[in-house]
C-alpha cells in the first residue's frame, strides 16, 4: 500500500506543476490587498461645512466668503466650523438683522455639508461621512472584519465538503458579484452589507489558497513555498497605492479593482483540484489522473505499480476543543496563544488602516507599507532559525509595540520620524504574523492542531473586528489608540517567555507527548524530509506549511 505522500515524492514535491500552481494562487492573493484596505483611500480626510442654501434664497449681494460668515461661524484659527452652523433667521427678519448677525445662535447641520474642495466622488463625501457621522467609516471596518469571521467558519468546512478547487472557483464569483455590486450601491447602509458579503469569500480564500498549494508541495520546499505565495499580498498593496493614485473616483477605483478577478474564468479549467483531497474522498480515479497529469508536467516518470497502490491515509485520533483547558501545560499554551493572535492582529491592522494618520503622503505610505511586507516574511524564517520560535515571537511582539508607543511623542511637525516608526512597526508586525502561524502550529499536538489554529484564528478575527472601533478613541485623546495598540502586543511578547521552545524538537502528536521533557535535535533539513514524508500527514489550512520544526 502506498500513501500519497509516497506518490508526491515520487512526481516531484516541487517541479513546474507546483510553480504553476503557486503563480496561479498568487495572483486572487495579490487582488485581495484591495478589498482588505482599499476603504482607506476612500475616507480621506476634506474640508466641508454646513449646506447653508437657504441663505441664498435673499437678494443679498454678498461674495462666496460673505455669504459663509453669515451662516457659519468660524474656529479659533479662522476657518469655518466644521459641523455647526448658525440658526436661520426666522422669515420676518429684516435684512438689517440679518446683516447685524443678530441670529448668532447656533446648531449642528440639518441639510448636509458643503466640500468647497470639489474633490472626485469618494465615500467620505458622498454619504457625508463627517461630524456625527464619522465613525461609520470605522464602523464600516468592523463588519467588514466580521465577515472575515463569518468566511473563515463558512468556508472552512465547506472547502472540506466541496472541495479545494470548487472552493476556489466560488469565491472567485463572488469576488466579482460582490465587489461590482459595491460600485453602484446608492446608500452607505448598503455599501456596508456589501462590505460583509465580500469579505466572506476573501476570508475563505485565504485559508483555501494555502491548503491546496500545502496539499501539492512537499515538506522540502512548503514553507518557502507559501511564504511566497502569501507575499503577493504585499505586492497587492504596493499597487494599490498607485491605483488609488490614479482614479480617485470611488466608484471607478470599485470597479477598477474587481474587473481583473473576471479575467480568472481560465481558472476553471487551468486550476487543479487537491489530489490529496480525492484520495481522501475516495475518489481514487479522479486522484490517479491527476497525478499523472502533475507527473508529466514534472517530467517525472511515476511508477504504475506505486499509483496501482495508492490508498487514502489513516487519520489518527482527533480531540476537541475542551482538550485544550484540560490539560494544564496544553491551557497554559492555549490562553498565551490567544493573547498573541489577538495582539497579532490588532498590531498589524492598528498600524496598516491609519496609513494617512502620520503625517506623510498616504499613497507613498502605503507603498512602503508594503514593500516592507516581503522581506518581513521572509526574515521571520531566519529569525525562527536563529533565535527560536519563543524569542522570535516575543522580539517581534515587543518591538511592534514599542514603535506605536513612540509614535505618540513624536511632534506633529516630524512626519518623516512618525512613518519611519510605524514602518519598523509593520515590519515587525508583518514578521510575528508569520512567525505565529509556525509556532503555533507546533506548540498544539497533532490530534488537536486543527481545532487549535482555528480557536487562536477566531481570536484574530475578533482584535480584527475590535481594531477599527479602538481608533474611534481618538475622540477623547488622539494617543489612546496607539497606547492601546502598543501596550497590548508588548504584554503578550512577554508572556511568550513562558512558552515551550520548539526548534529543533519533534512535533507532538499526542497530548501525553507533552509530559516528555524535550531533547534537542541537530538541525538537518533532510532527515526532516524523510520524517515528514514518511508520515504522511494531512496538512490543514493555516497549518499546512509546518510540516517540520528542522528549519
Amino acid at each position: 500500500m502506498a500513501q500519497f505522500s509516497q506518490v508526491l515524492a515520487e512526481i516531484g514535491d516541487f517541479g513546474l506543476f507546483q510553480v504553476q500552481l503557486l503563480v496561479l494562487l498568487s495572483v486572487p492573493n495579490f487582488l485581495s490587498a484591495f478589498y482588505i484596505f482599499g476603504q482607506v483611500f476612500l475616507v480621506l480626510d476634506e474640508t466641508h461645512y454646513c449646506s447653508v442654501a437657504w441663505i441664498k434664497n435673499h437678494t443679498l449681494n454678498l461674495s462666496d466668503a460673505e455669504w459663509l460668515s453669515l451662516t457659519v461661524p468660524l474656529d479659533d484659527a479662522g476657518n469655518p466650523e466644521p459641523c455647526i452652523m448658525f440658526r436661520p433667521p426666522p422669515d420676518n427678519a429684516s435684512i438689517e438683522d440679518f446683516l447685524g448677525h443678530r441670529f448668532n445662535q447656533t446648531q449642528p447641520c440639518d441639510r448636509g455639508w458643503d466640500y468647497p474642495e470639489g474633490r472626485p466622488p469618494s465615500l467620505k463625501n458622498e454619504f457625508n461621512l463627517v461630524c456625527d457621522r464619522r465613525h461609520l467609516k470605522e464602523t464600516s471596518q468592523s463588519v467588514y472584519m466580521t465577515g472575515l469571521l463569518a468566511g473563515a467558519v463558512i468556508f472552512g468546512p465547506l472547502t472540506d465538503w466541496i472541495g479545494r478547487k470548487t472552493s476556489i472557483l466560488l469565491q472567485l464569483l463572488l469576488f466579482a458579484l460582490f465587489g461590482l455590486s459595491t460600485a453602484f450601491v446608492p446608500s452607505f447602509d448598503l455599501y456596508m452589507v456589501m462590505r460583509f458579503a465580500v469579505a466572506i469569500p476573501v476570508s475563505g480564500y485565504t485559508t483555501t489558497n494555502v491548503a491546496l498549494l500545502a496539499e501539492w508541495v512537499g515538506p522540502s520546499r512548503r514553507t518557502q513555498a507559501l511564504v511566497l505565495c502569501q507575499s503577493s499580498f504585499a505586492l497587492g498593496q504596493m499597487a494599490l497605492a498607485g491605483l488609488a493614485y490614479g482614479i480617485r473616483n470611488w466608484r471607478l477605483f470599485q470597479i477598477a479593482g474587481t474587473v481583473p478577478v473576471l479575467l480568472l474564468f481560465f481558472y476553471l479549467w487551468a486550476l487543479p483540484e487537491s489530489a490529496r483531497w480525492l484520495v481522501a474522498r475516495g475518489r481514487m480515479e479522479e486522484a490517479k489522473q491527476l497525478i499523472q497529469k502533475a507527473a508529466s508536467v514534472n517530467g517525472r516518470k511515476l511508477s504504475p505499480e506505486l499509483l496501482s497502490q495508492l490508498v487514502p491515509e489513516e487519520t489518527g485520533p482527533s480531540g476537541n476543543a475542551l482538550d485544550l483547558f484540560r490539560h494544564p501545560q496544553l491551557r497554559k499554551v492555549t490562553l498565551i496563544l490567544f493573547c498573541v493572535w489577538f495582539v497579532d492582529s490588532l498590531g498589524y491592522f492598528g498600524l496598516s488602516l491609519q496609513v494617512g494618520d502620520f503625517g506623510m503622503d498616504i499613497y507613498l505610505t502605503q507603498l512602503i507599507f508594503g514593500i516592507v511586507e516581503v522581506p518581513a516574511h521572509f526574515f521571520s524564517t531566519f529569525m525562527m532559525q536563529w533565535f527560536g520560535r519563543r524569542w522570535s515571537q516575543l522580539g517581534t511582539l515587543v518591538l511592534g509595540g514599542l514603535m506605536c508607543i513612540a509614535i505618540i511623542f513624536v511632534p506633529a511637525d516630524l512626519p518623516i520620524v512618525s512613518t519611519v516608526l510605524a514602518i519598523i512597526g509593520k515590519f515587525a508586525t508583518t514578521s510575528g504574523f508569520t512567525i505565529s502561524y509556525v509556532y503555533s502550529a507546533e506548540l498544539f499536538p497533532t490530534v488537536i492542531r486543527q481545532t487549535g489554529m482555528g480557536l487562536v484564528a477566531i481570536f484574530s478575527r475578533v482584535a480584527g473586528i475590535l481594531t477599527p472601533l479602538v481608533m474611534l478613541l481618538d475622540h477623547y485623546h488622539e494617543a489612546i489608540p496607539m497606547v492601546i495598540y502598543g501596550s497590548l502586543p508588548i504584554g503578550a511578547g512577554l508572556l511568550c517567555a513562558l512558552l515551550p521552545e520548539t526548534r529543533g524538537q519533534p512535533m507532538k502528536d499526542t497530548i501525553e507527548d507533552l509530559e516528555q521533557e524535550p531533547h534537542a535535535r541537530p538541525v538537518k533539513l533532510v532527515s526532516s524530509q524523510k520524517e515528514s514524508e514518511a508520515s504522511g500527514g494531512t496538512p490543514g489550512p493555516g497549518v499546512a506549511f509546518v510540516s517540520s520544526t528542522y528549519f
